[in-house]
């Protein structure tokens, strides 16, 4: 069992039972614009099933989770049109958090929101899944996302501890890049999709955000309650360590999203700091992410 399932241990009362990786609610949603008749609702419903019982009864690692150590998470899938029966265009939204040590709070880790999703799914189809092929979009996209948040879980709890699973993930783009479907390619518009989600993480110039999920969760997050003051020391420093990457790829997608994904937080642990405190982590943040300056400004209001 890694490390970071036995310091789980710590906090969460001992079961005898093993189950699968992830924790996931699922919610299927479709525009108010959108005619959805009879037929197509029972698709959808069954969607909504197949989807849930895909995140949650696949097999993902290796590892044994126990049921109190899955990983939680939301999937939002938002249809916006029907072109046909059983065809479907719209985004997918895909968050998840991990607990913190010795305490019952939260932390949101990854919050994307995938706005290039096209896919069909038919009445009575049980989504499976193939490792070494690709077999449909919506399968595809899904067990991108599994392998893509549990890199990100187990980085935040081993110093690139989640590399296996950002290699997996990159493997579900690469074979889903034979069926044409969006959000698979490098060449597409704004560079915000899968490809580029897995592709920077595993770059040698993306280190240092890999660097700060660990130091900011494992030695910030979770030691809020043991010593505020040197977490949000530690949080500081590995928020400190994207200003590389920024400097190198400003408006990167990754480091954009972590931040985005935690400006409640920020907000929410600092409200007891001291004004020097809080105005360098605002003038931090703002160096990183230019675009939300307003949202990191009400940190001091």
């Amino acid at each position: 069992m890694k490390l970071y399932h036995l310091l789980l241990l710590m906090i969460f009362p001992i079961s005898s039972s093993f189950s699968q990786e992830l924790n996931c609610q699922v919610s299927v949603l479709t525009d108010a614009r959108v005619e959805v008749n009879s037929t197509e609702q029972e698709i959808i419903k069954q969607m909504k099933q197949s989807v849930y019982d895909f995140m949650n009864d696949t097999k993902w690692t290796e590892d044994e989770f126990k049921t109190e150590e899955r990983i939680n998470c939301n999937i939002q899938i938002q249809i916006k049109t029907i072109p046909s029966t059983g065809s479907y265009t719209g985004y997918i939204q895909v968050q998840f958090n991990r607990p913190a040590f010795n305490s019952n709070y939260n932390s949101v880790i990854f919050n994307f929101q995938d706005d290039d999703v096209a896919f069909s799914f038919s009445r009575n189809a049980v989504l499976q899944y193939n490792e070494n092929q690709y077999k449909d979009n919506l399968t595809s996209i899904l067990s991108f996302y599994a392998y893509f948040m549990l890199g990100m879980d187990y980085d935040s709890f081993s110093l690139k501890g989640g590399t296996p699973y950002f290699t997996k993930a990159q493997q579900r783009v690469t074979n889903a890049q034979v069926s044409g479907a969006g959000g698979w390619k490098a060449n597409e518009t704004g560079k915000r999709n899968r490809y580029w989600l897995v592709e920077n993480i595993l770059q040698p110039a993306f280190e240092p955000v890999r660097e700060c999920n660990y130091m900011y969760h494992r030695k910030g997050i979770d030691m809020l309650y043991e010593n505020k003051v040197s977490a949000k020391k530690a949080m500081f420093e590995a928020l400190n360590k994207l200003t590389l990457v920024v400097q190198r790829n400003p408006n990167n997608l990754n480091t954009l999203n972590l931040l985005y994904s935690k400006i409640q937080e920020f907000k929410n642990i600092l409200s007891d700091s001291e004004t020097k405190e809080k105005t360098d982590f605002v003038n931090l943040l703002k160096k990183l992410d230019s675009g939300n300056s307003s949202l990191y400004q009400e940190i001091l209001n």
